[in-house]
């Protein structure tokens, strides 16, 4: 069987499963979201942090919940990892320095899990688990929780209630991301993952000296890693290493957690709003992108000239030979569309197209399908966009969902596509410009530029995946990382949250004969032709002297 073949066969395994998958689950969390019954686990969670699930919260409410949250998680994750040198299971490691610490804290509160140390020479048991993991459930639950909420705002009308952020992010652990997550976990220790807290110890013999490694509980926060759409490995390899992703099964079984839930919310969102056909019309726009993407990887990196690569079955450079091209082509895809961060393979040793499309995939707003519930708001303020676009071509005022997108509703949809742009470009700008960043670069030229360039797109839109080749563990990384993560997190679902308040006090518009019908395959093309649009203009001036002109070079 030729490795395209394979490939193939892989992707439409894929497909399969999350089809089989995509109603269930997506009915279920609609019945999580709209049910006003509570379990008893949940009670004593509520009391525990003095907080009443069934008052309802205004938007503002709403955003100090996330934000107070937030905060705190950052301050407990900083000091845990400040104070591991003194902590038991710390497997004698040292306390993270401070620079560093801010970081990690920032990066794994956003769902960003960008990693400037390597996991296994760094972070003892306790941070691993206690801090690192317990973020990675907590962290998307929040994310989910305010797609909700802006779901709610279409859903509602005549009030500017949008539920309880608590029980939206206590349902959303214990009912949702706990059970997949302990399912996905028992899946990857069958078939080869770790699940332990042994310490360190020698693995053998190599060129006459040894290696070590430690142990972890790596199988339980693999799961949620990518459920999640997280995406910080326990070893710096991240889903390369075997310890954590040990065969070809495991690489497709991680891709399809990593899709479950953000194609799921689709459905969700249909049930919310009363109308499935809603959903699918999202759910279409997200595959017609993530296919299109898969393809141009895996031809980028199959038919790449030159008699290497012919030999070798595609541009292996940077590659799990597990894997091959297309499961490393599908891998790379999946986490760049979605807030993953984790990788399989070396981007920056993918061909100079490749890298762009990975890069691109970000750049999107990763609403392909997107993160835990970033990707569904990402794209429903997507949608808003373009029913405003045809508005304009027809002269009539847009609507989206029974809602008017007024003065006020697409002031705030502007302001959120375009805070992200402004963070990566800005700081990108300002790394090039000054000294000490460009030292950190491996490469000059176009794959230097692109090594910074994916380095703030990566924190920015909240992904976390590297390129390679960058240091990235200094100050000046570490520190302006760190803020493009919290700032690309946190400012979007400010404008995410008045909007959906805005809406929510909206009386619903009766459909007209003139109202745009946003469930057919139209508006699907529409509103993949703005989001490709809004990218392109905004992005291809940096992508221009990045890896477009390293691919053309080439």
């Amino acid at each position: 069987m030729s490795p395209f073949l394979a490939a193939v066969l892989q992707l439409l395994a894929l497909i399969a499963a999350l089809a089989l998958s995509y109603r269930p689950l997506g009915d279920y969390m609609a019945r999580v979201y709209s049910s006003t019954k509570h379990l008893r686990m949940e009670k004593w969670i509520y009391k525990a942090i003095g907080a009443n699930p069934n008052a309802e919260m205004r938007w503002p409410a709403y955003l100090r919940g996330v934000l107070a949250f937030s905060a705190v998680s950052v301050l407990f994750l900083y000091l845990l990892q400040r104070l591991q040198g003194s902590l038991p299971g710390s497997l004698g490691f040292s306390s993270i320095d401070p620079d560093q610490a801010f970081n990690t804290a920032a990066s794994f509160v956003s769902n960003t899990n960008w990693q400037s140390y390597y996991g296994e020479q760094a972070m003892g048991h306790v941070v691993q688990t206690g801090g690192l993991a317990v973020q990675n459930f907590v962290s998307a639950a929040v994310g989910i929780a305010v797609a909700v909420a802006l779901v709610r705002g279409f859903a509602r009308s005549r009030t500017g209630e949008l539920g309880n952020f608590w029980a939206d992010l206590v349902r959303g652990t214990v009912r949702i991301l706990i059970p997949i997550s302990v399912i996905g976990a028992i899946v990857l220790v069958a078939c080869g993952a770790i699940q332990n807290f042994a310490g360190i110890h020698e693995v053998g013999q190599f060129m006459g000296g040894s290696q070590q490694w430690n142990g972890g509980a790596v199988a339980s926060q693999e799961a949620i890693k990518e459920v999640g759409t997280n995406g910080g490995g326990y070893f710096n390899a991240n889903s390369a290493h075997p310890f954590e992703n040990p065969n070809a099964f495991t690489n497709l079984f991680q891709i399809f957690l990593i899709l479950l839930i953000p194609f799921a919310l689709t459905r969700t969102f249909g049930r919310m709003v009363g109308s499935l056909k809603q959903g699918y019309a999202i759910l279409a726009t997200m595959v017609t992108i993530w296919l299109g993407f898969t393809a141009l990887m895996m031809w980028t990196e199959f038919h790449h000239g030159g008699p290497a690569f012919d030999i070798a079955g595609g541009a292996m450079e940077g590659k799990e030979t597990r894997f091959g091209v297309g499961g490393s082509s599908i891998f790379a895809v999946a986490t760049t569309l979605t807030s993953t961060g984790a990788v399989n393979s070396f981007h920056s040793s993918f061909t100079g197209f490749g890298g762009g499309i990975t890069m691109l995939g970000m750049q999107l707003g990763e609403i392909a399908p997107g993160g835990t519930g970033s990707g569904l708001y990402g794209m429903l303020i997507m949608a808003i966009i373009a029913v405003f676009i045809a508005g304009l071509m027809v002269g009539r005022t847009p609507e989206y969902l029974g809602k008017k997108i007024g003065t006020r509703e697409i002031k705030l949809a502007a302001c959120y596509i375009l805070i992200t742009p402004a963070l990566v470009l800005c700081f990108t700008a300002a790394a090039m410009a000054l000294p000490t960043p460009a030292h950190s670069m491996t490469n000059s030229g176009a794959h230097g530029f692109s090594e910074i360039l994916y380095a703030y797109t990566s924190a920015g839109n909240n992904n976390g995946s590297a390129f390679a080749g960058l240091n990235a563990d200094t100050q000046w990384f570490n520190t302006t990382l760190g803020l493009a993560m919290l700032l690309g997190r946190f400012l979007p679902m400010v404008f995410v949250l008045a909007l959906a308040g805005s809406l929510a006090e909206q009386k619903p518009v009766p459909e007209t004969a003139g109202t745009l019908r946003t469930n057919k395959p139209l508006f699907t093309g529409l509103l993949v032709g703005t989001i490709l649009i809004i990218t392109g203009l905004t992005y291809f001036p940096a992508l221009a002297l990045g890896p477009l002109a390293e691919g053309l070079a080439s």
